[in-house]
């Protein structure tokens, strides 16, 4: 493939960011101002940049508090009457439960002519990180590294953090009843369920104390004495459907996988490409999810159409290894080494965030010479990823991708582009 069709993949993926982007999908769905207080709160990989476009919308009268990742937010650390707070993800820090903290606070004993708007969007469950009563950080860190360590789906570790917080799970909106709560969300989960984007805590959720005992056994996960000593519990359930206190709450996603998707199909439609999208809710382990994509890569480049297949959605790694890379990067390795050379086939797999894992790079490309490249710098490509350390494999022929990070999350992007045989 030429370096023009790795230009084409790149302008794909940026049209599907730039789809997501705040500046683009939230202004015109902000509410009006309310006759009493106006307050700002949120949480995420987007939630300052969300922070910033409501205080454009809004002004003086915008007030709160917004906790975003490490390296998210700006150089300031207030927007205009908006705290700025940074804190750990994906394993939760001491900042993270001082915001959830002061953002309790913030919605606490407020009113029915106040509004609580809140900004969510992927990785808001993380930065969340106040504990429940009688748990400390560190048995909310261990069960969240246990979970992603052992490929646990999103679904899967928001069931727990949700039984583990004292935020998620409807209890923000609980605190701040019965002012009306308005949650508008950019979402990067699988079928934006809102009860799982940031874990919640805005809406009723529909898991239990045994959903989450029995997330854990799935996995083999021993907890700590106070995680299971909690769990056990028959009393403190998170609102459920129906509940009143959740009454004047509201939930919009303003932006989702399906619109990037939407918006890359529209750059490969110019490029005269057909575009054949598999959805944007594909989950599972990130290999096995790149060789069945292979297969259909070739089976399409043998019906001789040009075509580009897109997919989103989030895979999953279960670490075996002790290399480095997240689960776009891990993917592409797999499509490489399951495609193995095949001509006429390049691809993207990229985190929207701009961060696949913990690294700095949002996933990598695969050309047909990207094994040859590679093995003549002597890397042996099934070996890297026997060790899960996709990131070790490509940064060496320099095809990583490091967008930086991108203010928005929808979750994965992938991009094969085929042309035909």
């Amino acid at each position: 493939m030429s370096r023009a069709g790795a230009a084409l993949l790149a302008g794909m993926f940026r049209s599907a960011v730039d789809a997501a982007r705040p500046d683009r999908c939230l202004g015109s769905r902000l509410p009006a101002v309310p006759a009493g207080d106006l307050v700002v709160v949120g949480a995420g990989k987007a939630a300052a940049a969300m922070a910033r476009v409501a205080v454009e919308r809004y002004g003086a009268a915008a007030r709160g508090l917004v906790v975003t990742r490490y390296g998210h937010g700006p150089e300031e650390t207030r927007i205009g009457g908006v705290d700025i707070v940074e804190a750990g993800h994906p394993i939760p820090d001491r900042a993270g439960v001082v915001a959830a903290a002061r953002i309790l606070d913030t919605v606490r004993n407020r009113g029915p002519r106040d509004l609580i708007l809140c900004l969510l969007s992927g990785g808001g469950s993380a930065l969340l990180s106040l504990p429940a009563p009688g748990l400390s950080l560190e048995d909310k860190r261990t069960a969240t590294r246990d979970l992603v360590a052992c490929g646990a789906t999103i679904d899967e570790i928001n069931c727990v953090r949700k039984h583990l917080s004292a935020v998620k799970g409807g209890r923000l909106a609980a605190t701040a009843h019965p002012a009306p709560v308005v949650a508008l969300a950019i979402s990067d989960v699988a079928g934006d369920d809102p009860s799982v984007i940031a874990s919640g805590p805005t809406v009723a959720d529909p898991t239990t104390f045994a959903d989450a005992r029995r997330v854990l056994e799935k996995f083999g996960i021993d907890p700590s004495p106070a995680v299971a000593r909690h769990l056990r519990r028959t009393e403190g359930e998170t609102p459920k459907p129906g509940d009143p206190v959740l009454e004047s709450a509201s939930f919009r996603v303003v932006a989702g996988g399906a619109d990037a998707l939407a918006a890359a199909a529209r750059v490969a439609r110019e490029a005269g490409l057909e575009p054949v999208l598999l959805g944007d809710a594909v989950e599972g382990e990130a290999r096995e999810v790149a060789r069945a994509h292979a297969a259909l890569a070739r089976d399409v480049r043998a019906r001789g159409k040009a075509s580009v297949l897109l997919s989103g959605g989030e895979t999953t790694v279960a670490v075996r290894g002790t290399g480095d890379g997240g689960p776009n990067t891990e993917y592409a390795l797999a499509l490489a080494v399951a495609l193995a050379g095949a001509e006429g086939i390049s691809a993207i797999a990229c985190d929207t965030d701009g961060i696949d894992g913990n690294r700095d790079n949002a996933g990598a490309m695969v050309f047909p010479d990207t094994l040859s490249r590679a093995r003549a710098l002597g890397l042996d490509p099934e070996k890297h990823l026997g060790d899960n350390d996709s990131y070790g494999f490509f940064a060496p022929i320099g095809d990583l991708v490091k967008p930086g990070p991108t203010l928005t999350n929808v979750n994965d992007f992938r991009a094969i582009l085929v042309a035909p045989a």
